[in-house]
Protein backbone atom coordinates (compact mmCIF):
# COMPACT_ATOMS: atom_id res chain seq x y z
CA UNK A 1 0.00 0.00 0.00
CA UNK A 2 1.09 3.60 -0.61
CA UNK A 3 -0.27 7.13 -0.69
CA UNK A 4 -1.29 6.74 -4.33
CA UNK A 5 -3.94 4.28 -3.15
CA UNK A 6 -7.14 4.91 -1.22
CA UNK A 7 -9.32 3.31 1.39
CA UNK A 8 -12.78 4.20 2.66
CA UNK A 9 -14.62 2.98 5.73
CA UNK A 10 -17.28 4.12 8.17
CA UNK A 11 -18.80 3.41 11.56
CA UNK A 12 -22.36 3.85 12.79
CA UNK A 13 -22.76 6.44 15.59
CA UNK A 14 -24.81 4.33 17.98
CA UNK A 15 -23.03 4.97 21.29
CA UNK A 16 -19.64 5.31 22.98
CA UNK A 17 -16.80 3.22 21.60
CA UNK A 18 -15.15 0.53 23.72
CA UNK A 19 -11.97 -1.54 23.63
CA UNK A 20 -13.53 -3.94 21.14
CA UNK A 21 -14.02 -1.07 18.69
CA UNK A 22 -10.44 0.07 19.18
CA UNK A 23 -8.73 -3.27 18.62
CA UNK A 24 -11.26 -4.41 16.01
CA UNK A 25 -11.41 -1.25 13.88
CA UNK A 26 -9.78 1.94 15.13
CA UNK A 27 -6.26 0.57 15.52
CA UNK A 28 -6.37 -0.38 11.84
CA UNK A 29 -7.72 3.06 10.88
CA UNK A 30 -4.83 4.76 12.66
CA UNK A 31 -2.29 2.57 10.84
CA UNK A 32 -3.97 3.05 7.45
CA UNK A 33 -3.89 6.86 7.62
CA UNK A 34 -0.09 6.61 7.52
CA UNK A 35 -0.07 4.36 4.43
CA UNK A 36 -2.86 5.39 2.04
CA UNK A 37 -5.31 8.18 1.27
CA UNK A 38 -7.93 7.39 3.90
CA UNK A 39 -11.59 8.45 3.96
CA UNK A 40 -13.35 7.67 7.26
CA UNK A 41 -16.99 8.64 7.67
CA UNK A 42 -19.71 8.80 10.30
CA UNK A 43 -22.33 6.40 8.88
CA UNK A 44 -25.37 8.22 10.28
CA UNK A 45 -27.69 7.16 7.44
CA UNK A 46 -26.76 3.57 8.24
CA UNK A 47 -27.67 4.17 11.88
CA UNK A 48 -31.17 5.17 10.75
CA UNK A 49 -31.74 1.87 8.93
CA UNK A 50 -32.38 0.25 12.31
CA UNK A 51 -32.75 3.18 14.75
CA UNK A 52 -35.12 5.29 12.66
CA UNK A 53 -37.81 5.40 15.37
CA UNK A 54 -35.68 7.43 17.80
CA UNK A 55 -32.93 9.58 16.24
CA UNK A 56 -32.71 11.87 19.30
CA UNK A 57 -29.14 10.79 20.16
CA UNK A 58 -27.75 10.81 16.63
CA UNK A 59 -25.97 14.18 16.79
CA UNK A 60 -24.60 13.60 20.29
CA UNK A 61 -23.40 10.11 19.34
CA UNK A 62 -21.73 11.54 16.24
CA UNK A 63 -19.71 14.04 18.25
CA UNK A 64 -18.83 11.41 20.86
CA UNK A 65 -17.70 8.92 18.22
CA UNK A 66 -15.53 11.40 16.36
CA UNK A 67 -14.01 12.42 19.72
CA UNK A 68 -13.19 8.74 20.29
CA UNK A 69 -11.59 8.59 16.83
CA UNK A 70 -9.42 11.61 17.60
CA UNK A 71 -8.51 10.18 21.00
CA UNK A 72 -7.50 6.89 19.34
CA UNK A 73 -5.09 8.77 17.09
CA UNK A 74 -6.91 9.67 13.89
CA UNK A 75 -5.46 12.91 12.59
CA UNK A 76 -7.54 15.17 10.31
CA UNK A 77 -4.28 16.28 8.68
CA UNK A 78 -3.54 12.69 7.67
CA UNK A 79 -7.03 11.40 6.76
CA UNK A 80 -10.44 12.72 5.75
CA UNK A 81 -13.04 12.55 8.53
CA UNK A 82 -16.55 13.39 7.38
CA UNK A 83 -20.27 12.83 7.88
CA UNK A 84 -22.05 10.55 5.41
CA UNK A 85 -25.33 12.50 5.48
CA UNK A 86 -23.57 15.77 4.62
CA UNK A 87 -22.79 14.45 1.13
CA UNK A 88 -25.80 13.92 -1.12
CA UNK A 89 -23.44 12.12 -3.51
CA UNK A 90 -23.69 9.05 -1.25
CA UNK A 91 -27.47 9.09 -1.47
CA UNK A 92 -27.50 9.69 -5.23
CA UNK A 93 -25.04 6.91 -6.04
CA UNK A 94 -26.94 4.54 -3.75
CA UNK A 95 -30.16 5.30 -5.65
CA UNK A 96 -28.50 4.79 -9.04
CA UNK A 97 -26.82 1.54 -7.95
CA UNK A 98 -30.15 0.27 -6.64
CA UNK A 99 -31.45 0.46 -10.23
CA UNK A 100 -29.03 -2.28 -11.28
CA UNK A 101 -28.95 -4.39 -8.08
CA UNK A 102 -31.25 -7.45 -8.14
CA UNK A 103 -33.45 -7.79 -5.05
CA UNK A 104 -32.36 -11.43 -4.80
CA UNK A 105 -28.78 -10.26 -4.11
CA UNK A 106 -30.02 -8.29 -1.11
CA UNK A 107 -32.29 -11.00 0.24
CA UNK A 108 -29.52 -13.59 0.20
CA UNK A 109 -27.23 -11.34 2.25
CA UNK A 110 -26.40 -13.44 5.35
CA UNK A 111 -26.17 -10.40 7.63
CA UNK A 112 -29.68 -9.32 6.62
CA UNK A 113 -31.08 -12.75 7.48
CA UNK A 114 -29.16 -13.01 10.77
CA UNK A 115 -30.16 -9.58 12.05
CA UNK A 116 -33.79 -10.14 11.10
CA UNK A 117 -33.72 -13.21 13.35
CA UNK A 118 -31.59 -11.82 16.18
CA UNK A 119 -32.93 -8.28 16.58
CA UNK A 120 -36.47 -8.80 17.80
CA UNK A 121 -37.01 -5.49 19.61
CA UNK A 122 -37.04 -3.44 16.39
CA UNK A 123 -39.05 -3.64 13.19
CA UNK A 124 -36.48 -4.29 10.47
CA UNK A 125 -38.97 -4.77 7.67
CA UNK A 126 -38.20 -1.38 6.16
CA UNK A 127 -36.80 -0.91 2.67
CA UNK A 128 -33.82 1.02 4.04
CA UNK A 129 -32.63 -1.98 6.03
CA UNK A 130 -33.02 -4.33 3.06
CA UNK A 131 -31.11 -1.92 0.81
CA UNK A 132 -28.37 -0.85 3.20
CA UNK A 133 -25.75 -3.02 1.39
CA UNK A 134 -26.34 -0.86 -1.70
CA UNK A 135 -25.73 2.27 0.35
CA UNK A 136 -22.63 0.61 1.76
CA UNK A 137 -21.43 -0.13 -1.76
CA UNK A 138 -22.01 3.52 -2.71
CA UNK A 139 -20.10 4.71 0.36
CA UNK A 140 -17.11 2.68 -0.78
CA UNK A 141 -17.22 3.02 -4.57
CA UNK A 142 -17.54 6.81 -4.50
CA UNK A 143 -13.87 6.98 -3.50
CA UNK A 144 -12.66 4.24 -5.86
CA UNK A 145 -10.57 2.55 -3.17
CA UNK A 146 -8.25 -0.37 -3.77
CA UNK A 147 -8.63 -1.68 -0.20
CA UNK A 148 -11.32 -1.56 2.48
CA UNK A 149 -10.56 -2.52 6.11
CA UNK A 150 -13.12 -5.08 7.28
CA UNK A 151 -13.52 -7.95 9.69
CA UNK A 152 -14.39 -11.43 8.46
CA UNK A 153 -18.09 -10.83 9.18
CA UNK A 154 -18.09 -8.08 6.53
CA UNK A 155 -16.68 -10.22 3.71
CA UNK A 156 -20.16 -10.92 2.22
CA UNK A 157 -20.72 -7.14 1.98
CA UNK A 158 -17.41 -6.69 0.21
CA UNK A 159 -18.26 -9.42 -2.28
CA UNK A 160 -21.62 -7.77 -2.96
CA UNK A 161 -19.88 -4.41 -3.44
CA UNK A 162 -17.57 -6.00 -6.02
CA UNK A 163 -20.55 -7.63 -7.76
CA UNK A 164 -22.35 -4.29 -7.98
CA UNK A 165 -19.18 -2.58 -9.28
CA UNK A 166 -18.73 -5.36 -11.84
CA UNK A 167 -22.36 -5.08 -13.00
CA UNK A 168 -22.09 -1.29 -13.35
CA UNK A 169 -18.86 -1.61 -15.33
CA UNK A 170 -20.44 -4.21 -17.62
CA UNK A 171 -23.42 -1.96 -18.36
CA UNK A 172 -21.69 1.41 -18.67
CA UNK A 173 -17.98 0.80 -19.17
CA UNK A 174 -15.00 0.74 -16.78
CA UNK A 175 -15.75 3.07 -13.87
CA UNK A 176 -15.18 1.46 -10.51
CA UNK A 177 -12.26 -0.69 -9.36
CA UNK A 178 -13.33 -3.83 -7.50
CA UNK A 179 -12.07 -3.09 -3.97
CA UNK A 180 -10.39 -5.86 -2.02
CA UNK A 181 -10.91 -6.56 1.65
CA UNK A 182 -8.01 -5.61 3.90
CA UNK A 183 -8.81 -8.08 6.66
CA UNK A 184 -8.55 -6.68 10.16
CA UNK A 185 -6.99 -9.26 12.48
CA UNK A 186 -9.66 -10.57 14.82
CA UNK A 187 -9.29 -9.26 18.36
CA UNK A 188 -11.19 -11.05 21.08
CA UNK A 189 -12.62 -8.48 23.50
CA UNK A 190 -15.30 -10.18 25.62
CA UNK A 191 -17.61 -8.19 27.82
CA UNK A 192 -17.05 -8.01 31.55
CA UNK A 193 -19.77 -10.63 32.05
CA UNK A 194 -18.52 -13.01 29.36
CA UNK A 195 -21.03 -11.92 26.73
CA UNK A 196 -20.21 -9.78 23.71
CA UNK A 197 -18.99 -6.34 24.79
CA UNK A 198 -21.87 -3.95 24.15
CA UNK A 199 -23.29 -0.67 25.41
CA UNK A 200 -26.73 -2.29 25.62
CA UNK A 201 -25.38 -4.94 28.01
CA UNK A 202 -23.54 -2.31 30.10
CA UNK A 203 -20.56 -4.69 30.15
CA UNK A 204 -17.92 -2.69 28.31
CA UNK A 205 -14.69 -0.82 28.96
CA UNK A 206 -15.21 2.43 27.08
CA UNK A 207 -12.44 4.57 25.61
CA UNK A 208 -13.74 7.74 27.25
CA UNK A 209 -13.97 6.27 30.77
CA UNK A 210 -11.49 7.21 33.48
CA UNK A 211 -9.82 4.62 35.65
CA UNK A 212 -11.91 5.59 38.68
CA UNK A 213 -14.97 4.25 36.84
CA UNK A 214 -13.20 1.29 35.31
CA UNK A 215 -11.47 -0.14 38.38
CA UNK A 216 -14.59 -1.31 40.26
CA UNK A 217 -15.92 -2.91 37.08
CA UNK A 218 -12.68 -4.86 36.61
CA UNK A 219 -12.70 -5.98 40.26
CA UNK A 220 -16.10 -7.58 39.63
CA UNK A 221 -15.19 -8.90 36.19
CA UNK A 222 -15.86 -12.57 35.39
CA UNK A 223 -12.58 -14.50 35.08
CA UNK A 224 -11.89 -18.27 35.06
CA UNK A 225 -15.10 -19.98 36.23
CA UNK A 226 -13.34 -23.13 37.50
CA UNK A 227 -11.21 -21.13 39.96
CA UNK A 228 -13.60 -21.02 42.89
CA UNK A 229 -10.71 -20.59 45.33
CA UNK A 230 -7.21 -19.16 44.95
CA UNK A 231 -5.61 -22.61 45.34
CA UNK A 232 -7.63 -24.03 42.43
CA UNK A 233 -5.52 -24.29 39.23
CA UNK A 234 -6.98 -22.54 36.21
CA UNK A 235 -6.76 -22.40 32.43
CA UNK A 236 -6.02 -18.96 30.91
CA UNK A 237 -7.67 -20.08 27.65
CA UNK A 238 -10.98 -20.28 29.53
CA UNK A 239 -10.51 -16.97 31.33
CA UNK A 240 -12.63 -13.98 30.32
CA UNK A 241 -9.82 -11.59 31.25
CA UNK A 242 -6.87 -13.26 29.56
CA UNK A 243 -7.66 -12.08 25.97
CA UNK A 244 -6.99 -8.56 27.24
CA UNK A 245 -3.58 -9.58 28.52
CA UNK A 246 -2.83 -10.83 25.00
CA UNK A 247 -3.63 -7.32 23.74
CA UNK A 248 -2.13 -5.16 26.47
CA UNK A 249 0.37 -7.12 28.55
CA UNK A 250 3.97 -7.92 27.67
CA UNK A 251 5.09 -11.38 26.64
CA UNK A 252 6.88 -11.73 29.98
CA UNK A 253 3.73 -10.80 31.90
CA UNK A 254 1.62 -13.20 29.84
CA UNK A 255 4.06 -16.02 30.61
CA UNK A 256 3.98 -15.12 34.31
CA UNK A 257 0.17 -15.08 34.32
CA UNK A 258 -0.15 -18.40 32.49
CA UNK A 259 2.30 -20.09 34.83
CA UNK A 260 0.75 -18.58 37.94
CA UNK A 261 -2.79 -19.44 36.90
CA UNK A 262 -2.18 -23.04 35.85
CA UNK A 263 -0.15 -23.73 39.01
CA UNK A 264 -2.50 -21.78 41.30
CA UNK A 265 0.39 -19.54 42.34
CA UNK A 266 -1.33 -16.32 41.25
CA UNK A 267 -4.86 -15.30 42.16
CA UNK A 268 -7.37 -13.52 39.96
CA UNK A 269 -6.98 -10.34 42.04
CA UNK A 270 -3.27 -10.23 41.19
CA UNK A 271 -4.05 -10.91 37.54
CA UNK A 272 -6.52 -8.01 37.48
CA UNK A 273 -3.95 -5.67 39.05
CA UNK A 274 -1.56 -6.34 36.16
CA UNK A 275 -4.34 -5.69 33.68
CA UNK A 276 -5.38 -2.43 35.39
CA UNK A 277 -1.76 -1.18 35.32
CA UNK A 278 -1.44 -1.89 31.60
CA UNK A 279 -4.92 -0.57 30.80
CA UNK A 280 -4.13 2.72 32.55
CA UNK A 281 -0.92 3.05 30.51
CA UNK A 282 -2.83 2.32 27.32
CA UNK A 283 -5.67 4.78 28.01
CA UNK A 284 -3.48 7.65 29.21
CA UNK A 285 -2.43 8.93 25.75
CA UNK A 286 -6.00 8.48 24.48
CA UNK A 287 -7.33 10.63 27.29
CA UNK A 288 -4.62 13.24 26.68
CA UNK A 289 -5.52 13.48 22.99
CA UNK A 290 -9.23 13.67 23.83
CA UNK A 291 -8.59 16.51 26.30
CA UNK A 292 -6.59 18.39 23.67
CA UNK A 293 -9.40 18.21 21.14
CA UNK A 294 -12.32 18.81 23.51
CA UNK A 295 -10.55 21.88 24.91
CA UNK A 296 -11.19 23.49 21.54
CA UNK A 297 -14.87 24.41 21.45
CA UNK A 298 -16.44 23.32 18.19
CA UNK A 299 -13.38 21.31 17.13
CA UNK A 300 -15.37 18.25 16.04
CA UNK A 301 -17.76 20.37 13.96
CA UNK A 302 -14.80 22.11 12.30
CA UNK A 303 -13.12 18.79 11.51
CA UNK A 304 -16.33 17.41 9.99
CA UNK A 305 -16.94 20.56 7.94
CA UNK A 306 -13.41 20.45 6.53
CA UNK A 307 -13.66 16.70 5.92
CA UNK A 308 -17.04 17.08 4.21
CA UNK A 309 -15.49 19.54 1.76
CA UNK A 310 -12.53 17.25 1.00
CA UNK A 311 -14.77 14.20 0.53
CA UNK A 312 -17.15 16.19 -1.68
CA UNK A 313 -14.29 17.33 -3.90
CA UNK A 314 -13.55 13.70 -4.74
CA UNK A 315 -17.06 12.22 -4.72
CA UNK A 316 -18.53 14.96 -6.92
CA UNK A 317 -16.06 14.07 -9.68
CA UNK A 318 -17.08 10.42 -9.40
CA UNK A 319 -20.75 11.38 -9.67
CA UNK A 320 -20.15 13.52 -12.76
CA UNK A 321 -18.65 10.45 -14.41
CA UNK A 322 -21.50 8.19 -13.25
CA UNK A 323 -24.22 10.57 -14.46
CA UNK A 324 -22.58 10.92 -17.84
CA UNK A 325 -22.24 7.17 -18.30
CA UNK A 326 -25.86 6.59 -17.27
CA UNK A 327 -27.15 9.23 -19.66
CA UNK A 328 -28.19 11.74 -17.01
Amino acid sequence: MDKTQRTASGMRPTGPLHLGHYFGVLKNYVELQEKVQAYFFVADWHALTSDYADPSMLLANTEAMVSDWLAAGLDPDKCVIFRQSALTEHCELSLLLSMITPVSWLERNPTYKEQQQQITNKDLGNAGFLCYPVLMAADILLYKPQYVPVGEDQLPHMELTREIARRFNNFYGPTFPEPQAALTPAAKCPGLDGRKMSKSYNNGIFLSEDMANIEPKIRNMLTEPSRKRRQDPGDPKKCNLYPYHELLSSQEEQAEICDGCTKAQMGCVDCKKIFLKNLAAFLEPLHERRAKWTARKGAVAEILDAGNAKARAFSSVTMQEVRQKMGL
